[in-house]
């Protein structure tokens, strides 16, 4: 089973969790702040830049291909929008979304001071 990890702290983070939980996705959803991470095999300091999301066969993903991974653990129409995001010619422009929106996350919707990432 895929583990999908996000910054509990993180109203826009938690909010997005369980929008995805919601609407199908079977990812088990486990805050980062209660993770094992070493036990996981995940980077603490990548982690706390990029949602990690740690495959059935334990290798641990990041940023936009924890998303794709997090998005194949729903139904048809999440597992279509992952296939399309894992494509040649979105794979750059989805690093580059996921890489804005992890820096503006507390701009966005439930986000506050507590999601700003440092530096």
């Amino acid at each position: 089973m895929t583990t999908a990890l996000y910054d509990a702290d993180c109203g826009f983070c938690t909010a997005s969790a369980r929008w995805l939980e919601r609407r199908g996705a079977t990812a088990a959803f486990e805050p980062l702040q209660a993770a094992d991470l070493s036990r996981l095999g995940v980077d603490g300091d990548r982690a706390v830049r990029e949602l990690p999301a740690v495959l059935p066969d334990g290798t641990v993903a990041y940023g936009a291909d924890a998303v794709r991974a997090t998005l194949a653990t729903g139904p048809a129409w999440m597992r279509i929008s992952g296939a399309f995001l894992g494509l040649r010619p979105l794979r750059r422009p989805a690093h580059a979304l996921y890489r804005w929106v992890a820096a503006h996350r507390h701009r966005l919707p439930g986000g506050t001071g507590a999601c700003a990432l440092d530096g």
